[in-house]
């Protein structure tokens, strides 16, 4: 028999009760509706073996891209793919951050012809350049404001500083006085490069090249404006003189010959100093069939011709080869740069690095993390929670055969895919 429980506020009857239960009783027997996916535009992708770009690899990583940031790095057990995700599958591939070229020089008259260098860069991997000495006019300093499409970032010192040489270009400031050197960059400080670019070369006997008693005034004037200097110089002796006045950059490796166990102590004593060795070519034939993505084919016949052994250059190269190996050895920072405006020219310098001795590995991580630091780019250089989404999507691992960085499948610069099939086919057809 029902014992009836009433309410203090009510009596209600045990069929009354019954009754009014059975809908409840229905609604809880159908299946509860499944939410819906909370809107988002992240991607992930998954699957790729990750070059961090600080010397470490992710086996099996998974990168979750959104809102043009990197909002997730990690194993595939260890990142949480956010619901309603995007997924792309890069099981096979290696993801490597971007390039960046620490010494360029582009063409800068005018916008359309910068625009497409800096195509050409980000259709090779290359995410950030830096042009040094010879940035004027305010096409550069409009580029370098800008965020273009299907193009690397553009960073500029605007002008560099040499002794005069008549006939050569006459962009850089001329300086003979101190109070020359210092007023160049005194003019400099406001447009806020970061970095100061100095010569220091009587190209081949023709000039008288820039003093300590010249240089020395540039750097001192640089670091009590808060900016660093890097310095284009050739010779050993030049070298020594640029640490001991407080050079913060070297633009290229030290080339009239070995180096002694002297300079290796001072790079010791300046633990900071960056070396960005921009080794010449090796003076031996190469094939040169994988540019035929941006070169028209009678073009690149012709670069194939003019690639054959010169011997001279092979001794060039040697000794800067022997340079570099010596001081990476030693602990030397290492930076990356080419000297050059042709798109594809970072992995040409990339695969001379490890010729001469250098490990794949470490040459990497001087080309993204080492010169994105040197650049003052916080937000590339490595493929890390809160960095920009730039990476590289490669069909090998460069680890295993530096030249594999050219085997590229995709570029992403801020989370966008680079169009470079649309690229490609307008270069070739020209």
């Amino acid at each position: 028999m029902h014992r009836l429980i009433t309410h203090p506020r009510a009596s209600i009857s045990v069929s009354a009760l019954l009754l009014s239960g059975l809908p409840f009783v229905a609604a809880c027997s159908a299946s509860e509706p499944e939410p819906a996916p909370v809107a988002t535009d992240a991607i992930a992708y998954e699957g790729a073996r990750v070059i961090v770009g600080n010397g470490d690899v992710i086996e099996n990583g998974t990168l979750v891209v959104d809102n043009a940031g990197l909002v997730a790095v990690g194993t595939a057990d260890a990142v949480e793919v956010p619901a309603g995700a995007a997924r792309v599958d890069l099981a096979g591939r290696t993801v490597m951050p971007v390039i960046i070229d620490t010494h360029v020089h582009l063409r800068s008259e005018n916008r359309e012809e910068l625009v497409e260098d800096l195509q050409r860069k980000a259709y090779y991997g290359v995410g950030a350049v830096l042009s040094l000495g010879r940035g004027v006019g305010d096409v550069a300093f409009q580029v370098r404001d800008d965020t273009i499409p299907n193009a690397a970032r553009y960073l500029t010192v605007g002008r560099g500083i040499t002794a005069p040489e008549p006939g050569r270009t006459e962009v850089p400031f001329w300086i003979a006085t101190e109070a020359e050197a210092r007023s160049a960059v005194q003019e400099l400080a406001p447009e806020n490069h970061g970095i100061v670019k100095i010569w220091v070369d009587d190209r081949g006997g023709q000039f008288d090249k820039l003093t300590p008693e010249l240089y020395g005034p540039v750097i001192d004037e640089a670091h009590q404006h808060g900016l660093r200097v890097t310095a284009h110089v050739f010779t050993l002796e030049d070298a020594k003189g640029l640490l001991n006045a407080g050079l913060d950059a070297f633009a290229h490796g030290i080339r009239d010959m070995d180096i002694d166990d002297d300079v290796v102590q001072m790079f010791r004593e300046r633990p900071e100093v960056v070396l960005v060795p921009n080794l010449p070519g090796t003076g031996v034939a190469t094939d040169l069939s994988w540019l035929s993505g941006t070169i028209p084919p009678d073009q690149l016949a012709q670069m194939q011709e003019r690639s054959v052994d010169r011997p001279a250059a092979q001794e060039a190269f040697g000794i800067q080869a022997r340079n570099l190996a010596r001081l990476h050895a030693d602990g030397v920072t290492i930076g990356f740069g080419t000297d050059g405006g042709a798109g594809w020219s970072p992995h040409a310098e990339m695969e001379d690095m490890v010729r001469a001795g250098m490990p794949a590995a470490d040459v990497l991580v001087a080309a993204t993390r080492n010169s994105a630091a040197l650049l003052e780019l916080d937000d590339l250089g490595t493929l890390e929670t809160g960095k920009s989404a730039d990476f590289v999507v490669l069909e090998a691992n460069p680890i295993d055969d530096i030249t594999n960085t050219r085997r590229i499948v995709d570029v992403y610069l801020r989370g966008d895919r680079v169009d470079r099939e649309t690229l490609s086919a307008g270069w070739v057809g020209q």
